[in-house]
């Protein structure tokens, strides 16, 4: 009876880990714009879409960058900026180290605020 309670324990306190991950996600839908409309917008080399538009942006720990590029205008690199995600806190709260290692992981520490973006293209 004791091991059955122990495993049963064990596996609801594992299933509560890497709370920010689970609750929130490990992406971002994050609207773009600029002026003029119609400029690419990339993430890492790959176009996520085009402006005005909205796009899922994989959160990370590291710095993250947008670039928006249209043909006749200087191209216009944007820092994501984030913040810390409160969410991530449950995890000292149900004992979740290897949550935190999650959420770590995913990138789901911070989340990226604001939600949008508006960038002026400058002509060349």
């Amino acid at each position: 009876m004791k091991k059955k309670l122990s495993i049963a324990l064990l596996s609801v306190t594992l299933s509560f880990t890497s709370c920010a991950t689970i609750f929130t996600g490990t992406k971002d839908s994050i609207s773009f714009n600029s002026q003029p409309e119609g400029a690419k917008v990339m993430h890492k080399g790959i176009e996520k879409c085009t402006t005005p538009c909205t796009a899922d942006i994989q959160r990370s720990l590291s710095k993250q960058m947008i670039t928006f590029e249209k043909e006749g205008y200087k191209s216009e690199e944007v820092k994501l900026v984030k913040n810390f995600n409160a969410v991530s806190l449950l995890n000292i709260l149900l004992g979740g180290v290897i949550g935190i290692g999650i959420d770590a992981a995913t990138g789901s520490l911070t989340k990226y605020s604001p939600k949008s973006y508006t960038v002026e293209l400058e002509a060349k």
